[in-house]
């Protein structure tokens, strides 16, 4: 029962990091169907960026920037003591190199596997301020969840807080360029995003001319009994659109939303897409493959309904969101 309760808790977790604005309806208790078929053999996703390098010039300080919400912050010295209030703000410090920096993550943050001994300051949608305050931070990154209570809780106790959020994934590759600018990493930053961007490009120059008849009708599915999936003005539709994709709720709403079973016959997915924590997935596949209203749609004829090797590729907005491109590319078949 604990392994189910930690696992029920990090999908909420995950849905509120990517998802701010999402119903307000309760995520269901986990059901136990029979293991789903995954996609084929997929090859590992690639290895993270190695940055170490010579020191890099500093700029000058103080830099005033902007974050995510629009916010301008004044940065009077680089950062050396930095508490990340996501995996995904996590995995971009390390990626630049600056795992030296980090004072305190979350209980999720968990890669690379450095991320595991770092000191835990956040549980799944409240940071213990106790002890963020305590292990004196010089800059706190945090997420879009974060904005209504966390920041201005934070901000009283006059901490440096820049808030890291994404629609699409070109504002994951920005988030990238900005932590690099406020760290004194920007050419780190620079040779990352120029990398990432390349990769970027080598889906999207196979996918971008394909006509709308072309692309397959997908559904992203998070969560199952009620079916949880994905709306328009979130990073992961446009990861479908640009992994030659379309996403069949996109226009219908934005962020995410429990859809009814008429709703997604309706709609006649050719592709469904699954992700999950831990063994979840296999659970949601199973069950959405078992229904009796999901055979008549394409997805099912076709035995096209895929689990993603790591449901982190895509639910992190990080530097590891250009694996699960390529990865859900390869599942639409648009890209060898």
């Amino acid at each position: 029962m604990k392994r189910h309760f930690i696992c029920i808790a990090a999908l909420v977790f995950t849905i509120g990091c990517l998802l701010p604005a999402c119903s307000q309806q309760s995520v269901p208790a986990q059901p136990v169907p029979p293991p789903a078929t995954t996609a084929g053999e997929l090859k590992e996703p690639a290895a993270p960026v190695s940055l170490t390098e010579p020191q890099e010039p500093l700029p000058a300080f103080p830099i005033t920037v902007t974050d995510s919400l629009g916010r301008k912050i004044i940065i009077n010295r680089p950062p050396q003591r930095i508490v990340s209030l996501a995996p995904s703000n996590t995995e971009i410090l390390f990626a630049l190199g600056l795992d030296d920096r980090i004072a305190g993550v979350t209980d999720f943050c968990d890669y690379p596997e450095k991320a595991r001994l770092k000191p835990r300051v956040a549980g799944y949608m409240t940071p213990d301020l106790e002890k963020l305050v305590t292990i004196t931070p010089d800059l706190v990154l945090a997420e879009s969840i974060h904005e209504k209570t966390v920041l201005p809780a934070l901000e009283r106790v006059g901490l440096t807080v820049i808030v890291l959020s994404s629609d699409t994934v070109d504002e994951i590759i920005s988030n990238i360029t900005l932590v690099g600018q406020v760290t004194g990493r920007s050419a780190a930053a620079s040779r990352l995003t120029q990398q990432l961007s390349g990769r970027i490009n080598a889906v999207t120059s196979k996918t971008a001319g394909l006509p709308a008849a072309e692309r397959p009708r997908v559904m992203y599915v998070i969560w199952y009994d009620p079916v949880w999936t994905m709306g328009g003005k979130t990073y992961i539709d446009d990861l479908i659109t640009k992994a030659g994709g379309a996403n069949i709720f996109s226009a219908d709403f934005e962020k995410s939303r429990i859809v009814s079973p008429e709703s997604i016959v309706n709609k006649n997915p050719q592709v469904v897409i699954v992700t999950g924590m831990a063994t979840s997935a296999d659970s949601i596949a199973g069950n959405l493959k078992q229904q009796n209203w999901m055979q008549s749609t394409d997805a099912i004829k076709n035995n096209r309904v895929y689990k993603v090797s790591d449901a982190n590729l895509i639910e992190r907005p990080g530097p590891r969101v250009v694996d699960g491109l390529e990865e859900v590319a390869k599942l639409l078949g648009t890209v060898k």
